[in-house]
């Protein structure tokens, strides 16, 4: 059974939405597209805010919506926590207030380690006006959560936070994600936001679901590219933490095929599992390792697959195969053509070791 079922359509002026989506698992599922595409829509159908003209939606099995037979459960009653681009916290009543309002009771055991998961111990004195924009929407993440809420829906939490208030609450959400049996539905125009907590992807394109999938999967359809925007500027590798270096500040690691690799130090014990960001930007190819290169990093790899992005005839576009795990790389043709490189061929792939960001998992 499907965690989330939902299939409705609606017409709001001239945009029509038609919407097939179904989450089979927990984690974080985000909705991505360009501006238009119907992202809010959704989540607003989902929460209760709007009624679709047609069709069901049913969550944990519960029908909430099914036109066919008239279903119709209020907001309310729907046990989804909403987290707005503004945290609309209750100004009158403190942080604890804000955080206990609504709060069923037997919810109270669980207040002090949702209070610690979010770092707003300090804050539970203090009125909503004198709270950072960062820690009114941790504030607002805890009261959704202390809502009791099968399902978290998060539209564009990081929406007008500068960039060191939007990396502390980012990190948040990461820890969030991982300690919390909520499935999160995640709304965001940011690329690179969804690659640090993203799991599924939802691609929306003109109020219809244009794919659906895991993440990493996604990101390897050279069909998608054009769709998927600034993420084709990144792929998602795992892998295992094996020491670390303190007299050069690295962490060395070792991917799931056996290869070493080495970052600057992560905070992450031996044996840890982490996922690491690569930018495309950062990968480069050589037909054989050397020793007498500075790229430390260098794997080897088999061209998956090759192609020119639609419109570039300066371009080419690789996806490398580690064992198991994709990466892509960016060359221009005449490079390509000079190295006279062929899908199905082995390569080593130079990484800078800076091009690592890392999720703990």
């Amino acid at each position: 059974m499907s965690l989330l079922e939902l299939e409705v359509r609606q017409r709001l002026g001239d945009f029509s939405l038609e919407l097939d989506l179904a989450i089979e698992e927990p984690g974080v599922t985000a909705l991505f597209g360009p501006s238009g595409s119907g992202k809010t829509s959704l989540l607003r159908l989902l929460a209760g805010l709007d009624r679709p003209e047609q069709g069901r939606i049913r969550l944990n099995g519960e029908a909430l919506v099914d036109t066919a037979r008239r279903t119709w459960v209020p907001a309310h009653r729907r046990r989804l926590g909403v987290v707005f681009q503004e945290a609309r916290l209750f100004p009158h009543y403190r942080v604890r207030g804000n955080l206990t309002y609504g709060m069923p009771r037997h919810l109270a055991g669980r207040f002090e380690a949702v209070v610690e998961l979010l770092g707003i111990e300090p804050l539970l004195a203090r009125y909503p006006a004198t709270l950072s924009g960062g820690e009114a929407r941790r504030v607002a993440i805890g009261r959704a959560l202390l809502s009791d809420p099968c399902m978290l829906l998060m539209d564009e939490p990081l929406t007008g936070l500068d960039g060191a208030r939007k990396a502390e609450l980012l990190r948040y959400i990461q820890r969030l994600a991982g300690e919390v049996e909520v499935p999160i539905l995640y709304v965001s125009h940011e690329p690179a936001e969804l690659l640090e907590i993203a799991d599924t992807l939802v691609l929306m394109e003109a109020g219809r679901v244009l794919a659906q999938g895991e993440l990493d999967a996604l990101l390897q359809r050279c069909d998608l590219s054009e769709a998927l925007g600034g993420f084709d500027a990144a792929m998602r590798l795992e892998a295992r933490v094996e020491d670390h270096d303190t007299a050069y500040g690295l962490t060395h690691l070792r991917l799931d095929d056996g290869q070493p690799l080495s970052v600057p130090t992560l905070q992450a014990e031996p044996g840890q599992r982490v996922r690491l960001r690569v930018p495309v930007r950062d990968v480069a190819l050589a037909l054989s390792p050397s020793a007498e290169l500075s790229y430390r990093n260098q794997l080897a790899a088999v061209i998956d697959q090759a192609w020119a992005p639609p419109g570039d005839p300066t371009t080419m576009e690789l996806r490398l195969r580690l064992g198991e795990q994709m990466l892509r790389a960016r060359l221009t043709r005449h490079a390509f053509d000079q190295l006279g490189l062929v899908e199905g061929q082995h390569v080593t792939a130079l990484i800078r070791s800076v091009a690592f960001a890392r999720r703990e998992l």
